[in-house]
């Protein structure tokens, strides 16, 4: 009898764990799926335990199935500026890779990270790391993989907005791919963020503790739209 309600006890523990909002799922021991929704659901606009962020004009995104899972669907207009976002804690030593697919349907007309007034892009999906002070908001360490369009492929840029100068960027794909294709991707957090942050504690890495993918096209007055789906944390 004790047996049984210390496994109920168990097993009440668990569910209650992996129902937390911001955690991420484990898919073994190698990696953690932090976006590979396996719902089309939406709550508060955003897919369940992520947060929208509508930073101008209007949100336009859905989730649409991919195989046996669901991918996140964005659109952007000549006013637009939004994505989603999820607090996580993952260390960094023991999951040092980031993997995903994305496709892009359109890009912003002209776009160029490299100066303020054409910073837009179809997608973007951030990293953030522990904060070096206060305010968070001014010091957190973020490394953004963009798919540009007019500036070349690894190319490294620190934000050009103003009081963005810990957000920083690298160019993966641009307009030389081709559209409407999902590509792989796959990049070792440890070593970007050595090469991203040298001035930071001479590099060395911090621990994770936030994603999020965003669309922007109000800068250049165009439209974007872009999928992402099956985004994962692992150890190799």
């Amino acid at each position: 009898m004790r047996s049984h309600r210390s496994f109920l006890i168990f097993l009440f523990m668990m569910v209650f764990i992996l129902t937390l909002p911001g955690k991420v799922m484990a898919g073994g021991d190698n990696s953690l799926t932090i976006a590979g929704f396996d719902s089309e659901k939406m709550g508060k606009g955003a897919p369940s335990g992520w947060e929208l962020v509508e930073k101008q004009g209007v949100t336009n995104l859905v989730l649409e199935r991919v195989d046996d899972r669901y991918a996140l669907h964005m659109k952007s207009d000549s006013e637009s500026s939004f994505g989603i976002k999820k607090e996580i804690q993952v260390k960094m030593a023991e999951y040092p890779f980031l993997s995903w697919e994305w496709k892009v349907a359109k890009l912003p007309t002209g776009a160029d990270i490299r100066k303020a007034d054409t910073d837009d892009q179809a997608i973007q999906i951030y990293v953030a790391f522990k904060s070096t002070g206060w305010p968070a908001k001014l010091n957190t360490p973020t490394i953004g993989y963009i798919w540009g369009v007019e500036c070349p492929k690894d190319t490294i840029v620190t934000s050009p907005q103003p009081l963005a100068s810990k957000v920083r960027y690298i160019v993966l794909r641009n307009k030389s791919d081709k559209l409407n294709e999902w590509y792989p991707e796959k990049r070792n957090l440890e070593e970007d963020y050595k090469k991203l942050f040298p001035d930071i504690d001479g590099g060395r890495p911090r621990d994770i503790e936030g994603i999020s993918f965003y669309i922007n096209s109000q800068h250049t007055k165009s439209e974007a739209e872009s999928y992402v789906y099956n985004v994962r944390f692992s150890r190799d």
